[in-house]
């Protein structure tokens, strides 16, 4: 069922100069700038009673907006009692630590048990927030940090921070192969053409572009740092599968586990027990949508991680003195 809605103001004096989306994303603080630009791209705003669609044109003040538009009525989830890890939280935003086995949003296959329905349990008037805050993602078993909006404004400054490239994400993982430098991927990424769980490397795609430096060898794995410049669906482990060097334990990607010449049946047994990309959102930086402070957030590795890593140690020391590097 379509809502219509109705909305008139009057845009101010001190909104001389500012662009027709953004002056309407004040005058009308209930609705994101993203919606507000659809319904302006979309002939529903109108300025002084001629239709306007371009969302940077200019306001000098005092115009007439108009708005008539139709909003679809928003499916209602489930509040549902999830722990959710929470390492910072204030009136605007909250950001919180993600486990394995934890999908952010409702999707086919996974209606319910997700971050949302745990943000909808512990803040309920997130609700009234699309997507219930939510701001960037994590893959299901992708541990790590993700910042979420408790309000409109705040979703709407941080979505928009996110495609200014103002956040900072960085990464831990530990990839197949043994790498010589760090590096950077800049390869556009889109849905695959036959796998329509996968994403892939292809021309026509989003563009794509991944950071990664090495903070450790060990025989046969590499441990890195990443950061991106953008967000798209499974980056970091497209970009690293397209460089063959997939991450371990990465289902889709190619992380099987290949254990080196004469690894011993501990260490084997460690890799094939690590059954998820080894991947780690560590570290989170950006600007505070309401007080422009920059913050930043760290997350230690989760256990399983730190237990692959001791593995991947023993094993490079049991051969150290086999070692040409």
């Amino acid at each position: 069922m379509a809502q219509q809605v109705k909305l008139n103001a009057t845009v101010s004096e001190s909104q001389l100069g500012q662009r027709l989306d953004q002056a309407l994303a004040e005058l009308f603080p209930d609705y994101s700038r993203s919606r507000i630009k659809e319904w302006i791209l979309d002939h529903r705003v109108s300025v002084n009673g001629v239709i306007i669609d371009k969302p940077k044109e200019k306001v000098l003040g005092g115009e007439q907006i108009a708005i008539g538009a139709e909003i679809e009525e928003e499916v209602r989830w489930e509040a549902q009692d999830i722990p959710l890890n929470i390492v910072y939280e204030d009136d605007d935003i909250l950001v919180i630590n993600k486990p394995r086995d934890l999908v952010v949003h409702p999707g086919a296959g996974n209606p319910d048990g997700t971050v949302l329905n745990a943000l909808l349990h512990h803040y309920p008037a997130i609700a009234d927030v699309p997507r219930a805050g939510i701001v960037h993602r994590l893959d299901k078993d992708t541990t790590g940090l993700m910042v979420v909006a408790k309000t409109v404004p705040a979703q709407t400054y941080l979505v928009e921070s996110l495609q200014l490239r103002e956040f900072t994400r960085e990464y831990e993982a530990v990839a197949i192969g043994r790498m010589t430098a760090g590096g950077t991927v800049s390869e556009p990424i889109s849905r695959h053409a036959t796998k329509r769980t996968h994403m892939a490397v292809h021309p026509m795609g989003k563009p794509a572009t991944t950071h990664y430096r090495i903070m450790e060898h060990f025989r046969a794995h590499t441990r890195m740092r990443l950061r991106l410049e953008t967000g798209r669906t499974h980056q970091i482990r497209v970009h690293m599968a397209h460089i063959n060097h997939p991450l371990v334990g990465d289902p889709l990607y190619g992380g099987r586990p290949r254990p080196p010449k004469g690894a011993s049946e501990a260490f084997i047994t460690a890799l094939r027990k690590f059954d998820r990309q080894a991947l780690h959102a560590t570290m989170l930086r950006l600007y505070h949508p309401i007080s422009g402070i920059e913050m930043e957030w760290h997350a230690p590795l989760p256990q399983d991680m730190v237990d692959l890593i001791a593995a991947l140690k023993a094993d490079t020391e049991e051969f150290k003195d086999q070692l040409d590097w």
